[in-house]
């Protein structure tokens, strides 16, 4: 892979994607990696607030898409892979702070594992610790501790990992291969899309690699202004989400049990956390259970004319 003296990544192999949802209060940072790349596309879910001023401000070069309806990050995403022409895409949280090391060390792995679908780098935390980064399939994660819970101290790889979950914060992807599955799963709006792609990559005979030589800062502020309309929308998508992966993945049957468990579950913790005055877990639950439900009665999680309407709403705006 060329790289010149400063160690700067060859960025005409790669172009890098964002996908934005009032995200002002992380961008700039995130931005700072990526002032004078050539190659750069911001799909926004139509932000109210400073975002894409920032954008235009510090990346005038970029190529934003603008929606006027939120479309998801899996939908938003795809709308930013068929406009690459570069071998990689190279996908980026808000949150997320990536240095040009750590985009050299992915196009390194990508050359050194040719047929790898994916690469991902190894997440650190602003305090200094690793983040899980890589994980087993999702349908067997409750064999083994969480990750996300119980391995907080789990030490980062000494070596490339082959693995059958990479987290989706930060990926660099081979556009040929992501093509020819289509893409992420339009259908989720939020949670699961990066499971559901891992999952699909590994069907198709793609390895996920997980490099530790390519570490990027994970900022841990969210890429989302926090509100209780986000919250709701967020566990009620998980609630959602979930029901979805399990049909799509296990059937009708083994998603209905599931169903039954998450009804209760959630509603029992709903009641409870409303009884005892933690309105905050209260507003978590009932969204999730609520998310259960809607998926059982057929509510999609995404207007299915969201293509439409955005289109129509580009073209009417001044050129």
């Amino acid at each position: 892979m060329p790289i010149d003296k400063a160690g700067s990544p060859d960025w005409t192999r790669v172009t890098a994607i964002l996908v934005t949802h009032h995200s002002a209060a992380v961008i700039g940072d995130c931005l700072q990696s990526f002032k004078g790349v050539p190659n750069i596309i911001v799909i926004d879910n139509a932000s109210d607030d400073e975002t894409l001023d920032i954008v235009r401000e510090m990346t005038p070069q970029a190529h934003i898409v603008k929606n006027k309806i939120g479309v998801g990050y899996g939908g938003a995403a795809n709308q930013g892979l068929n406009l690459v022409k570069t071998e990689f895409a190279l996908t980026v949280n808000p949150d997320s702070i990536v240095s040009p090391d750590a985009v050299s060390a992915l196009l390194d792995a990508a050359d050194k594992f040719p047929d790898a679908s994916i690469i991902c780098p190894q997440t650190i935390n602003l305090d200094g610790s690793p983040e899980p980064t890589h994980d087993v399939v999702m349908f067997d994660r409750h064999l083994i501790p969480s990750p996300y819970n119980k391995r907080r101290d789990e030490a980062v790889p000494e070596g490339d990992v082959c693995a059958a979950f990479v987290s989706g914060a930060v990926s660099l992807i081979r556009i040929s291969v992501i093509h020819q599955l289509g893409g992420f799963d339009e259908n989720l709006y939020l949670y699961f899309e990066d499971d559901d792609l891992c999952m699909r990559m590994r069907a198709a005979g793609y390895p996920l690699i997980l490099t530790p030589h390519a570490r990027i800062m994970h900022i841990n502020a969210g890429s989302v202004r926090p509100s209780l309309h986000y919250k709701w929308e967020k566990f009620w998508n998980y609630g959602w989400a979930r029901l979805y992966i399990e049909k799509k993945y296990n059937g009708t049957g083994v998603m209905l049990g599931l169903s039954v468990r998450h009804v209760l579950r959630f509603l029992v913790k709903a009641l409870a956390n409303t009884l005892s005055l933690k309105f905050e877990k209260a507003w978590r639950d009932w969204a999730r259970c609520t998310g259960t439900l809607a998926f059982l009665v057929g509510v999609r999680a995404i207007n299915p004319s969201w293509k439409a309407i955005n289109e129509r709403e580009r073209q009417s705006q001044p050129k």
